[in-house]
């Protein structure tokens, strides 16, 4: 198949607005020290702005007020978005209420979108998704956490952590185990959980390298939360029982492929620093720029950025040809790579920068912590690769191996010379 990553001309003025909106807009808000409420102030007319020019929570179809964009066009947009932590959160599409809505939207009945989605896409709610448990990670077929019904009503218990927005969230998105003897990919469901409901003890912001000071997230942090006999009633079911792993599929995939686009817009921002930092600085008589090992990190984190935009832009198309769940090799391995290069180019651009990059005064330790749980989150990067090697694999099929020696090339050739050797031997 031949890809086609162009746009029309209409998008590409999209594109052109986002980029000077977000520089002159939305990165300098990065220097301000500023709370919830008054972030929320600022930003509001922000957001009319963005939702006037059409582009608000772009990654939905038209009929649920988004853009009804294709993910190569999407791809395009998120580098732009990749460059401010801010800036998706402005434009509709921060997770993890971008990735609840788009599950509410797959799974949920009209009730349950009138109820939730609809005010979730409109920024009147925020939402949190309640998956990760301390004993089930990478490995969702171990949780545990329940939810038997009783009557007219599920009651919910179990212990999760890493509820991201849990904190400051309206409702909760819990995935817990419905039927313990069902097939370990049909026991859990999606249920929601408004976060005032008895029972629901949001116990702490959990630090971490990102927010290693809890409680001063603008969008909220990663939560340890116990349910405690939660009882919601049966209508907060999303889709059907069992159906817990393939939302989350459904949820996790595009999602995955948008913090790779993301991950583009962070890299390059880093690499220009890199660049600036390199033509202007001079040390031992010679610019940065002029010294070969500056120059190594230059041209190998350009090269690593090429690949992962092409990667990325690859997968993107592929899905928009065939649809996600055919293009789950492409999006692993972005996930992986993109992860690996958003790393490694932060951190050349911090040792450029030497004590500076190092501190505060610049965005780059910011980046750099928040880069190192890319290869974490939406599932590690070694259970991807995994994941990649086994669907590659699929396509080859086993040699049998003969139980008698067979000459290798040496001996073969070996033998050849030897008969060579004896006719000119006999001729002579």
């Amino acid at each position: 198949m031949a890809w086609d990553f162009s746009t029309d001309p209409e998008f590409e003025e999209k594109l052109k607005w986002m980029r000077g909106f977000v520089r002159d807009e939305i990165i300098p808000l990065e220097t301000l020290d500023l709370d919830r409420e008054t972030f929320a102030r600022i930003t509001a007319p922000l957001k009319q702005q963005v939702k006037d020019q059409g582009l608000w929570a772009a990654h939905l179809p038209p009929e649920l007020g988004g853009g009804g964009f294709g993910q190569v066009s999407l791809g395009l947009m998120h580098e732009i978005l990749g460059q401010c932590r801010y800036a998706p959160g402005i434009f509709g599409n921060q997770a993890p209420d971008s990735g609840n809505a788009e599950l509410l939207s797959i799974g949920g009945s009209e009730e349950q979108k009138d109820r939730w989605m609809h005010p979730l896409l409109r920024g009147e709610l925020r939402s949190c998704f309640s998956m990760t448990e301390p004993g089930a990670g990478a490995d969702p077929t171990m949780l545990t956490t329940r939810a038997v019904r009783d009557g007219d009503e599920y009651v919910i218990n179990g212990h999760k952590w890493f509820s991201s927005n849990a904190t400051g969230s309206d409702f909760l998105i819990v995935m817990a185990v419905t039927d313990p003897d069902a097939p370990p990919y049909q026991r859990a469901s999606m249920i929601v959980v408004p976060t005032g409901t008895p029972g629901v003890d949001v116990v702490r912001d959990i630090p971490v390298m990102d927010h290693p000071e809890v409680g001063g997230e603008l969008y909220g942090g990663h939560a340890e939360v116990v349910y405690r006999d939660v009882r919601v009633p049966v209508e907060n079911l999303v889709g059907n029982p069992g159906d817990g792993f393939k939302l989350a599929q459904q949820r996790l995939g595009p999602g995955r492929i948008h913090h790779a686009m993301r991950w583009l817009g962070q890299s390059k921002r880093a690499f220009d620093m890199m660049c600036e930092r390199a033509v202007s600085r001079t040390a031992s008589s010679s610019r940065l720029a002029d010294k070969q090992m500056v120059q190594d990190m230059i041209a190998t984190s350009a090269a690593e950025m090429q690949a992962a935009r092409l990667l990325t832009l690859q997968a993107a198309w592929t899905m928009d040809q065939v649809g996600a769940s055919n293009a789950r090799i492409e999006i692993g391995m972005i996930k992986y790579w993109g992860a690996r290069v958003l790393h490694d180019v932060i951190d050349r651009a911090i040792q450029v920068h030497g004590s500076l990059g190092f501190s505060g005064d610049l965005p780059l330790e910011q980046m750099y912590r928040a880069a190192r749980a890319a290869r974490i989150y939406d599932g590690p990067d070694e259970v991807h690769k995994e994941s990649v090697a086994r669907r590659i694999l699929r396509g080859y099929t086993p040699v049998d191996v003969p139980t008698e020696h067979v000459p290798t090339r040496t001996e073969a050739a070996r033998a050849k010379f030897a008969e060579y050797l004896d006719a000119a031997t006999a001729d002579a």
